[in-house]
Protein backbone atom coordinates (compact mmCIF):
# COMPACT_ATOMS: atom_id res chain seq x y z
CA UNK A 1 0.00 0.00 0.00
CA UNK A 2 1.83 2.89 -1.26
CA UNK A 3 -0.71 5.49 -1.62
CA UNK A 4 -1.03 7.39 1.40
CA UNK A 5 -4.92 8.36 0.14
CA UNK A 6 -6.10 5.20 1.13
CA UNK A 7 -5.55 6.01 4.99
CA UNK A 8 -8.25 8.91 5.20
CA UNK A 9 -10.75 7.22 3.04
CA UNK A 10 -10.46 4.51 6.04
CA UNK A 11 -10.78 7.04 8.80
CA UNK A 12 -13.75 8.58 6.83
CA UNK A 13 -15.35 5.11 6.73
CA UNK A 14 -14.82 4.43 10.75
CA UNK A 15 -15.85 7.61 11.43
CA UNK A 16 -18.90 7.61 8.99
CA UNK A 17 -17.78 10.73 7.81
CA UNK A 18 -20.40 11.48 4.87
CA UNK A 19 -20.66 15.33 4.87
CA UNK A 20 -21.17 18.55 6.56
CA UNK A 21 -18.00 19.53 8.82
CA UNK A 22 -14.68 17.36 8.41
CA UNK A 23 -13.83 15.65 11.53
CA UNK A 24 -10.41 14.65 10.74
CA UNK A 25 -8.30 18.43 10.74
CA UNK A 26 -8.28 20.99 13.31
CA UNK A 27 -7.61 23.14 11.12
CA UNK A 28 -10.80 24.98 8.62
CA UNK A 29 -11.94 23.32 5.89
CA UNK A 30 -14.65 24.30 3.51
CA UNK A 31 -18.18 23.98 3.90
CA UNK A 32 -20.02 22.09 3.33
CA UNK A 33 -18.22 19.04 2.84
CA UNK A 34 -19.60 16.45 0.16
CA UNK A 35 -17.98 12.82 0.38
CA UNK A 36 -18.03 12.03 -3.06
CA UNK A 37 -16.19 8.58 -2.52
CA UNK A 38 -18.76 7.46 0.37
CA UNK A 39 -19.35 4.71 -1.57
CA UNK A 40 -15.58 3.26 -2.11
CA UNK A 41 -14.55 3.83 1.24
CA UNK A 42 -17.19 1.81 2.85
CA UNK A 43 -16.04 -1.16 0.14
CA UNK A 44 -12.73 -0.60 1.00
CA UNK A 45 -13.11 -0.65 4.81
CA UNK A 46 -14.97 -3.87 5.00
CA UNK A 47 -12.07 -5.41 3.38
CA UNK A 48 -9.92 -4.20 5.82
CA UNK A 49 -11.94 -5.03 8.59
CA UNK A 50 -12.01 -8.65 7.20
CA UNK A 51 -8.40 -9.43 6.00
CA UNK A 52 -6.02 -6.18 6.59
CA UNK A 53 -3.83 -4.34 3.92
CA UNK A 54 -2.71 -7.71 2.61
CA UNK A 55 -6.02 -8.50 1.26
CA UNK A 56 -6.65 -4.91 0.22
CA UNK A 57 -3.44 -5.57 -2.20
CA UNK A 58 -4.91 -9.04 -3.75
CA UNK A 59 -8.50 -6.64 -4.28
CA UNK A 60 -6.45 -4.16 -5.88
CA UNK A 61 -4.67 -6.50 -8.25
CA UNK A 62 -7.68 -8.18 -9.02
CA UNK A 63 -9.73 -4.92 -9.79
CA UNK A 64 -7.02 -3.40 -11.81
CA UNK A 65 -6.70 -6.76 -13.82
CA UNK A 66 -10.41 -6.65 -14.39
CA UNK A 67 -9.81 -3.19 -15.47
CA UNK A 68 -7.60 -4.30 -18.45
CA UNK A 69 -9.96 -7.13 -18.72
CA UNK A 70 -13.07 -5.07 -19.56
CA UNK A 71 -11.92 -2.56 -22.66
CA UNK A 72 -10.02 -5.75 -23.72
CA UNK A 73 -12.89 -7.83 -24.19
CA UNK A 74 -14.96 -6.09 -27.42
CA UNK A 75 -11.44 -6.93 -29.14
CA UNK A 76 -11.31 -10.71 -27.97
CA UNK A 77 -11.17 -11.65 -31.67
CA UNK A 78 -8.06 -9.38 -33.02
CA UNK A 79 -6.35 -10.49 -30.07
CA UNK A 80 -5.61 -13.85 -31.51
CA UNK A 81 -3.24 -13.35 -34.05
CA UNK A 82 -1.06 -10.19 -32.46
CA UNK A 83 2.91 -10.12 -32.48
CA UNK A 84 4.36 -12.02 -29.04
CA UNK A 85 6.57 -9.03 -28.68
CA UNK A 86 3.48 -6.62 -28.43
CA UNK A 87 2.85 -8.57 -25.30
CA UNK A 88 6.24 -8.22 -23.83
CA UNK A 89 5.86 -4.12 -24.31
CA UNK A 90 2.71 -4.39 -22.74
CA UNK A 91 4.59 -6.23 -19.97
CA UNK A 92 7.39 -3.66 -19.79
CA UNK A 93 5.02 -0.53 -19.48
CA UNK A 94 2.57 -2.26 -17.01
CA UNK A 95 5.88 -2.93 -15.26
CA UNK A 96 6.71 0.84 -15.68
CA UNK A 97 4.09 2.53 -14.43
CA UNK A 98 2.97 -0.03 -11.88
CA UNK A 99 2.98 2.38 -8.91
CA UNK A 100 0.13 4.41 -10.61
CA UNK A 101 -2.17 1.02 -9.75
CA UNK A 102 -2.74 2.19 -6.54
CA UNK A 103 -6.67 1.31 -4.27
CA UNK A 104 -8.07 4.84 -4.97
CA UNK A 105 -11.62 5.47 -6.23
CA UNK A 106 -10.28 5.84 -9.61
CA UNK A 107 -9.83 2.63 -10.00
CA UNK A 108 -13.35 1.90 -9.18
CA UNK A 109 -13.97 4.45 -11.71
CA UNK A 110 -12.21 2.61 -14.17
CA UNK A 111 -13.70 -0.51 -13.54
CA UNK A 112 -17.98 1.26 -14.42
CA UNK A 113 -16.07 3.06 -17.37
CA UNK A 114 -15.44 -0.84 -18.42
CA UNK A 115 -18.98 -1.96 -18.24
CA UNK A 116 -20.11 0.79 -19.86
CA UNK A 117 -17.48 0.92 -22.40
CA UNK A 118 -19.09 -2.93 -23.08
CA UNK A 119 -22.66 -1.80 -22.38
CA UNK A 120 -22.25 0.74 -25.01
CA UNK A 121 -20.79 -1.54 -28.05
CA UNK A 122 -23.77 -4.14 -27.21
CA UNK A 123 -26.39 -1.68 -27.19
CA UNK A 124 -25.04 0.23 -30.62
CA UNK A 125 -25.93 -3.39 -32.23
CA UNK A 126 -29.60 -4.45 -30.24
CA UNK A 127 -32.71 -3.09 -32.04
CA UNK A 128 -34.74 -1.62 -29.40
CA UNK A 129 -38.18 -2.30 -30.88
CA UNK A 130 -37.21 -6.15 -31.45
CA UNK A 131 -35.51 -6.65 -27.83
CA UNK A 132 -37.91 -4.07 -25.87
CA UNK A 133 -36.92 -5.82 -22.90
CA UNK A 134 -33.10 -5.51 -23.33
CA UNK A 135 -33.03 -2.45 -24.26
CA UNK A 136 -35.44 -1.40 -20.77
CA UNK A 137 -32.87 -3.87 -18.61
CA UNK A 138 -29.93 -2.24 -20.06
CA UNK A 139 -31.08 1.54 -19.04
CA UNK A 140 -31.59 0.08 -15.77
CA UNK A 141 -28.32 -1.44 -15.29
CA UNK A 142 -26.58 1.69 -16.16
CA UNK A 143 -28.50 4.60 -14.65
CA UNK A 144 -27.77 2.10 -11.22
CA UNK A 145 -24.15 1.99 -12.40
CA UNK A 146 -23.98 6.08 -12.80
CA UNK A 147 -26.10 6.12 -8.88
CA UNK A 148 -23.60 3.95 -7.93
CA UNK A 149 -20.68 5.60 -9.57
CA UNK A 150 -21.61 9.20 -8.33
CA UNK A 151 -20.63 8.37 -4.71
CA UNK A 152 -17.94 6.48 -5.31
CA UNK A 153 -15.35 8.67 -6.98
CA UNK A 154 -15.94 12.44 -8.78
CA UNK A 155 -15.05 10.84 -12.27
CA UNK A 156 -18.54 9.60 -13.40
CA UNK A 157 -18.28 12.33 -15.44
CA UNK A 158 -16.69 9.92 -17.92
CA UNK A 159 -19.63 7.89 -18.38
CA UNK A 160 -21.86 10.34 -20.06
CA UNK A 161 -18.36 11.53 -21.91
CA UNK A 162 -18.21 7.95 -23.41
CA UNK A 163 -22.31 7.39 -24.17
CA UNK A 164 -21.62 11.01 -26.02
CA UNK A 165 -18.40 9.76 -28.19
CA UNK A 166 -20.83 6.80 -29.16
CA UNK A 167 -23.52 9.48 -29.89
CA UNK A 168 -21.33 11.49 -32.31
CA UNK A 169 -19.35 8.60 -33.95
CA UNK A 170 -22.91 6.82 -35.00
CA UNK A 171 -24.37 10.24 -36.11
CA UNK A 172 -21.04 10.45 -38.34
CA UNK A 173 -21.33 6.70 -39.61
CA UNK A 174 -24.75 7.57 -40.39
CA UNK A 175 -24.14 10.72 -41.77
CA UNK A 176 -21.28 8.70 -44.21
CA UNK A 177 -22.79 5.60 -44.60
CA UNK A 178 -26.18 3.95 -46.11
CA UNK A 179 -26.68 1.59 -43.03
CA UNK A 180 -28.78 2.64 -40.30
CA UNK A 181 -27.19 3.80 -36.85
CA UNK A 182 -29.26 4.30 -34.05
CA UNK A 183 -27.64 7.48 -32.45
CA UNK A 184 -30.61 8.86 -31.01
CA UNK A 185 -30.59 6.18 -28.22
CA UNK A 186 -27.35 7.13 -27.21
CA UNK A 187 -28.22 10.54 -27.16
CA UNK A 188 -30.63 9.50 -24.81
CA UNK A 189 -28.28 7.57 -22.45
CA UNK A 190 -26.20 10.46 -22.46
CA UNK A 191 -29.26 12.73 -20.56
CA UNK A 192 -30.00 10.15 -18.56
CA UNK A 193 -26.69 9.74 -17.70
CA UNK A 194 -25.99 12.97 -16.85
CA UNK A 195 -28.44 14.01 -14.79
CA UNK A 196 -28.51 10.87 -12.58
CA UNK A 197 -26.75 12.10 -10.05
CA UNK A 198 -29.01 14.73 -9.18
CA UNK A 199 -31.08 12.01 -7.31
CA UNK A 200 -28.72 11.95 -4.48
CA UNK A 201 -29.61 14.09 -1.55
CA UNK A 202 -26.32 16.48 -2.58
CA UNK A 203 -28.30 16.95 -5.93
CA UNK A 204 -26.21 20.19 -7.32
CA UNK A 205 -23.43 19.94 -4.90
CA UNK A 206 -22.49 16.21 -6.36
CA UNK A 207 -23.56 17.46 -9.79
CA UNK A 208 -21.19 20.15 -10.07
CA UNK A 209 -18.13 17.80 -8.16
CA UNK A 210 -16.12 17.06 -11.31
CA UNK A 211 -16.15 20.50 -12.78
CA UNK A 212 -14.75 21.74 -9.49
CA UNK A 213 -11.94 18.97 -9.86
CA UNK A 214 -11.85 20.12 -13.33
CA UNK A 215 -10.83 23.22 -12.31
CA UNK A 216 -8.16 22.25 -9.41
CA UNK A 217 -6.48 19.57 -12.47
CA UNK A 218 -5.74 22.70 -14.56
CA UNK A 219 -6.04 25.85 -12.46
CA UNK A 220 -8.80 27.74 -14.48
CA UNK A 221 -9.83 30.19 -11.66
CA UNK A 222 -6.85 32.00 -9.82
CA UNK A 223 -8.01 29.81 -6.28
CA UNK A 224 -7.03 26.95 -8.11
CA UNK A 225 -3.79 27.47 -9.69
CA UNK A 226 -1.58 26.60 -6.07
CA UNK A 227 -3.32 23.36 -6.76
CA UNK A 228 -2.87 23.09 -9.92
CA UNK A 229 0.91 23.66 -9.98
CA UNK A 230 2.11 22.39 -6.75
CA UNK A 231 0.76 18.79 -6.26
CA UNK A 232 2.99 16.96 -8.01
CA UNK A 233 0.21 14.30 -9.46
CA UNK A 234 -1.90 17.11 -10.55
CA UNK A 235 1.44 18.72 -12.91
CA UNK A 236 1.98 17.52 -16.48
CA UNK A 237 4.57 15.13 -17.10
CA UNK A 238 6.27 17.60 -18.81
CA UNK A 239 6.23 19.68 -16.30
CA UNK A 240 8.02 16.97 -13.60
CA UNK A 241 10.41 15.89 -16.24
CA UNK A 242 12.29 19.37 -16.93
CA UNK A 243 12.06 20.09 -13.13
CA UNK A 244 14.00 16.55 -13.15
CA UNK A 245 11.16 15.21 -10.52
CA UNK A 246 10.96 11.26 -11.30
CA UNK A 247 12.38 11.55 -14.78
CA UNK A 248 12.32 8.11 -16.32
CA UNK A 249 8.62 7.38 -15.38
CA UNK A 250 7.44 11.53 -16.28
CA UNK A 251 9.75 10.99 -19.69
CA UNK A 252 8.56 7.83 -20.59
CA UNK A 253 5.02 9.41 -19.56
CA UNK A 254 5.18 12.02 -21.66
CA UNK A 255 6.40 10.77 -24.83
CA UNK A 256 3.74 7.70 -24.40
CA UNK A 257 0.93 10.34 -24.38
CA UNK A 258 2.10 12.75 -26.87
CA UNK A 259 3.00 9.69 -29.50
CA UNK A 260 -0.65 8.22 -28.31
CA UNK A 261 -2.04 12.14 -29.33
CA UNK A 262 -0.46 12.42 -32.73
CA UNK A 263 -1.04 9.07 -33.80
CA UNK A 264 -4.95 8.88 -32.29
CA UNK A 265 -5.21 12.45 -34.57
CA UNK A 266 -4.03 10.87 -37.76
CA UNK A 267 -6.01 7.98 -37.78
CA UNK A 268 -8.95 10.20 -37.19
CA UNK A 269 -8.13 12.33 -40.03
CA UNK A 270 -7.33 9.70 -42.30
CA UNK A 271 -10.29 7.77 -41.94
CA UNK A 272 -12.43 10.78 -42.44
CA UNK A 273 -10.76 11.20 -45.77
CA UNK A 274 -11.21 7.83 -46.83
CA UNK A 275 -12.99 5.45 -44.27
CA UNK A 276 -10.52 3.10 -43.22
CA UNK A 277 -11.83 2.28 -39.72
CA UNK A 278 -15.01 0.24 -38.63
CA UNK A 279 -17.38 1.56 -35.80
CA UNK A 280 -14.97 0.01 -33.05
CA UNK A 281 -11.95 1.02 -34.22
CA UNK A 282 -13.48 4.45 -34.75
CA UNK A 283 -14.47 4.61 -31.01
CA UNK A 284 -11.05 3.47 -29.71
CA UNK A 285 -9.46 6.34 -31.50
CA UNK A 286 -11.30 8.96 -30.40
CA UNK A 287 -11.06 7.83 -26.79
CA UNK A 288 -7.75 7.21 -27.18
CA UNK A 289 -7.29 11.12 -28.27
CA UNK A 290 -9.22 12.08 -25.59
CA UNK A 291 -7.15 9.98 -22.71
CA UNK A 292 -4.07 11.35 -24.21
CA UNK A 293 -4.76 14.88 -24.06
CA UNK A 294 -6.02 14.03 -20.18
CA UNK A 295 -2.92 12.26 -19.63
CA UNK A 296 -0.60 15.35 -20.64
CA UNK A 297 -2.69 17.40 -18.72
CA UNK A 298 -1.91 15.62 -15.41
CA UNK A 299 0.43 12.59 -14.69
CA UNK A 300 -2.60 11.45 -12.38
CA UNK A 301 -4.43 10.73 -15.67
CA UNK A 302 -2.16 8.17 -17.13
CA UNK A 303 -4.44 5.69 -15.71
CA UNK A 304 -7.10 6.93 -17.88
CA UNK A 305 -5.07 6.17 -20.67
CA UNK A 306 -3.15 3.26 -20.29
CA UNK A 307 -6.03 0.63 -20.66
CA UNK A 308 -7.31 2.10 -23.68
CA UNK A 309 -3.53 2.36 -24.92
CA UNK A 310 -2.94 -1.34 -24.45
CA UNK A 311 -5.96 -2.41 -25.97
CA UNK A 312 -4.76 -0.45 -29.03
CA UNK A 313 -1.66 -2.29 -29.16
CA UNK A 314 -3.09 -5.56 -28.30
CA UNK A 315 -5.95 -5.39 -31.24
CA UNK A 316 -4.22 -3.16 -34.11
CA UNK A 317 -3.66 -5.27 -37.10
CA UNK A 318 -0.20 -7.44 -37.63
CA UNK A 319 2.01 -5.49 -40.26
CA UNK A 320 3.98 -6.89 -42.56
CA UNK A 321 7.07 -6.10 -41.13
CA UNK A 322 6.01 -7.84 -37.69
CA UNK A 323 5.08 -10.80 -39.34
CA UNK A 324 8.51 -11.37 -40.90
CA UNK A 325 9.77 -10.13 -37.00
CA UNK A 326 8.56 -12.74 -35.46
CA UNK A 327 9.74 -15.35 -37.76
CA UNK A 328 13.31 -15.11 -37.11
CA UNK A 329 15.09 -17.95 -35.17
CA UNK A 330 16.09 -15.94 -32.32
CA UNK A 331 13.08 -13.95 -31.21
CA UNK A 332 11.88 -16.15 -28.84
CA UNK A 333 15.40 -16.33 -27.13
CA UNK A 334 15.22 -12.62 -26.95
CA UNK A 335 11.62 -12.20 -25.55
CA UNK A 336 12.39 -15.02 -23.09
CA UNK A 337 15.38 -12.91 -21.75
CA UNK A 338 13.82 -9.54 -21.89
CA UNK A 339 10.88 -11.41 -20.04
CA UNK A 340 13.11 -12.44 -16.84
CA UNK A 341 14.72 -9.10 -16.95
CA UNK A 342 11.34 -7.27 -15.97
CA UNK A 343 10.78 -10.60 -14.19
CA UNK A 344 14.11 -9.69 -12.01
CA UNK A 345 13.10 -6.04 -11.41
CA UNK A 346 9.52 -6.53 -10.21
CA UNK A 347 10.75 -9.31 -7.89
CA UNK A 348 13.06 -6.85 -6.71
CA UNK A 349 10.75 -4.05 -5.94
CA UNK A 350 9.50 -6.62 -3.40
CA UNK A 351 12.00 -6.84 -1.32
CA UNK A 352 11.41 -3.53 0.41
CA UNK A 353 8.03 -4.77 1.52
CA UNK A 354 6.73 -6.88 4.82
CA UNK A 355 4.03 -9.38 5.73
CA UNK A 356 2.17 -6.18 6.64
CA UNK A 357 1.88 -4.98 2.68
CA UNK A 358 1.72 -1.33 4.53
CA UNK A 359 5.09 0.81 2.96
CA UNK A 360 6.62 2.09 6.35
CA UNK A 361 8.92 4.38 4.52
CA UNK A 362 6.21 6.33 2.91
CA UNK A 363 4.00 6.62 6.08
CA UNK A 364 4.76 6.88 9.84
CA UNK A 365 4.53 3.58 11.09
CA UNK A 366 6.59 3.16 14.21
CA UNK A 367 6.76 7.36 14.77
CA UNK A 368 2.90 6.78 15.26
CA UNK A 369 3.03 4.04 17.38
CA UNK A 370 5.76 6.31 19.83
CA UNK A 371 3.21 9.31 19.44
CA UNK A 372 0.38 7.60 20.93
CA UNK A 373 2.65 6.44 23.80
CA UNK A 374 3.86 10.05 24.46
CA UNK A 375 0.95 12.62 24.05
CA UNK A 376 1.12 16.14 24.33
CA UNK A 377 -1.34 19.04 24.92
CA UNK A 378 -1.28 21.18 22.31
CA UNK A 379 -1.94 21.07 18.25
CA UNK A 380 0.21 18.76 15.78
CA UNK A 381 1.60 19.45 12.63
CA UNK A 382 1.64 17.69 9.70
CA UNK A 383 2.81 16.74 6.51
CA UNK A 384 0.05 16.56 3.90
CA UNK A 385 1.06 12.60 3.01
CA UNK A 386 1.09 11.08 6.27
CA UNK A 387 -2.47 13.20 7.57
CA UNK A 388 -4.05 10.33 6.58
CA UNK A 389 -2.50 7.36 7.97
CA UNK A 390 -2.29 9.56 11.56
CA UNK A 391 -5.87 9.93 11.45
CA UNK A 392 -6.72 6.23 10.37
CA UNK A 393 -3.83 5.13 13.35
CA UNK A 394 -4.49 7.88 16.14
CA UNK A 395 -7.79 9.00 15.92
CA UNK A 396 -8.00 10.82 19.12
CA UNK A 397 -5.81 13.38 17.60
CA UNK A 398 -6.86 15.49 14.79
CA UNK A 399 -4.15 16.40 12.43
CA UNK A 400 -3.37 19.93 10.38
CA UNK A 401 -4.02 18.53 6.76
CA UNK A 402 -4.20 15.10 4.65
CA UNK A 403 -4.41 14.39 1.34
CA UNK A 404 -8.00 15.98 0.96
CA UNK A 405 -7.04 19.23 -0.62
CA UNK A 406 -10.37 20.43 -2.41
CA UNK A 407 -11.26 20.61 1.73
CA UNK A 408 -8.92 23.85 1.54
CA UNK A 409 -8.71 27.12 -0.02
CA UNK A 410 -5.64 28.30 -1.61
CA UNK A 411 -4.54 31.04 0.62
CA UNK A 412 -4.61 27.98 3.46
CA UNK A 413 -2.62 25.82 1.03
CA UNK A 414 -0.13 28.48 0.18
CA UNK A 415 0.43 29.21 4.16
CA UNK A 416 1.04 25.54 4.52
CA UNK A 417 3.73 24.93 2.08
CA UNK A 418 5.66 28.53 2.55
CA UNK A 419 6.84 26.75 6.12
CA UNK A 420 9.34 24.51 4.08
CA UNK A 421 10.93 27.75 2.52
CA UNK A 422 10.03 30.14 5.13
CA UNK A 423 10.75 28.41 8.57
CA UNK A 424 10.49 32.01 10.82
CA UNK A 425 6.86 32.00 9.64
CA UNK A 426 6.16 28.36 10.63
CA UNK A 427 7.75 29.45 14.10
CA UNK A 428 5.60 32.30 14.83
CA UNK A 429 2.08 30.76 13.88
CA UNK A 430 2.76 27.80 15.60
CA UNK A 431 2.98 29.86 18.82
CA UNK A 432 0.00 31.70 17.41
CA UNK A 433 -2.06 28.35 16.78
CA UNK A 434 -0.77 26.53 19.93
CA UNK A 435 0.89 23.91 17.60
CA UNK A 436 3.73 22.20 20.52
CA UNK A 437 4.23 18.94 18.08
CA UNK A 438 5.36 18.40 14.17
CA UNK A 439 6.00 15.38 12.33
CA UNK A 440 7.75 15.59 9.34
CA UNK A 441 9.01 12.84 6.47
CA UNK A 442 13.08 12.40 6.06
CA UNK A 443 12.58 10.95 2.60
CA UNK A 444 9.41 10.22 0.71
CA UNK A 445 8.75 13.87 -0.83
CA UNK A 446 10.62 15.38 1.64
CA UNK A 447 10.23 19.43 1.35
CA UNK A 448 11.48 20.00 5.08
CA UNK A 449 14.89 19.79 4.98
CA UNK A 450 15.00 23.46 6.00
CA UNK A 451 12.73 23.70 8.34
CA UNK A 452 13.89 20.75 10.38
CA UNK A 453 17.50 22.46 10.35
CA UNK A 454 16.07 25.73 11.81
CA UNK A 455 14.08 23.33 14.52
CA UNK A 456 17.18 21.27 15.27
CA UNK A 457 19.30 24.75 16.01
CA UNK A 458 16.07 26.25 18.12
CA UNK A 459 16.20 26.14 21.63
CA UNK A 460 12.43 26.42 21.96
CA UNK A 461 12.12 22.96 19.73
CA UNK A 462 13.21 19.33 20.53
CA UNK A 463 13.51 16.46 18.90
CA UNK A 464 11.90 13.83 20.38
CA UNK A 465 11.44 11.09 18.50
CA UNK A 466 13.88 9.56 14.92
CA UNK A 467 14.02 6.79 12.32
CA UNK A 468 15.14 6.05 9.55
CA UNK A 469 12.05 8.09 7.48
CA UNK A 470 10.20 10.37 10.09
CA UNK A 471 11.21 13.16 12.35
CA UNK A 472 8.92 14.05 15.68
CA UNK A 473 9.64 17.66 17.00
CA UNK A 474 8.03 18.58 20.66
CA UNK A 475 7.83 22.64 21.67
CA UNK A 476 9.17 23.25 24.93
CA UNK A 477 7.17 25.61 27.13
CA UNK A 478 9.25 27.79 28.83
Amino acid sequence: MTDTDIWWHLACARDHAVSGKDSLMWTVSREPWINVHEYFQQVVYRVFEFGGAPLLVVIKALLWGTVFALFLFPFRKELRSIPKYRLLLAVILLFLFRYFFEMRPVVFSLVFLGVFWNLFFYLSHIKAKKNFLKWIGLLLALGLIQFTWSKTQGLFILGPILAFVFFLIQLKQKLYSTSSYPSKRFLFVFLLLLFIPLLHQERLLLWLYPFNLFDRLIGLSPSATIFASEIIENRSPIVLFFNQEKMLVSGISFLLSFSCLCYGIISIWKNLIHSTMNFKEEILSFWFVLTAILALMAERNMVLLLPVFMTLLLSHRTMNFEKKFEKLKRTPLILGLLFFFVFGFWVRSLLPYDKSMVSSNRVPVQAVEWMKSNPHTGKLFNDDRMGGYLAWRNPSEATYIDGRFMLKTASFFETYLSYAKKPETFLSDTKKEGIDRAVFPLRYYARWDQLINVLLENKEWKLVYRDTNYVVFDRIDY
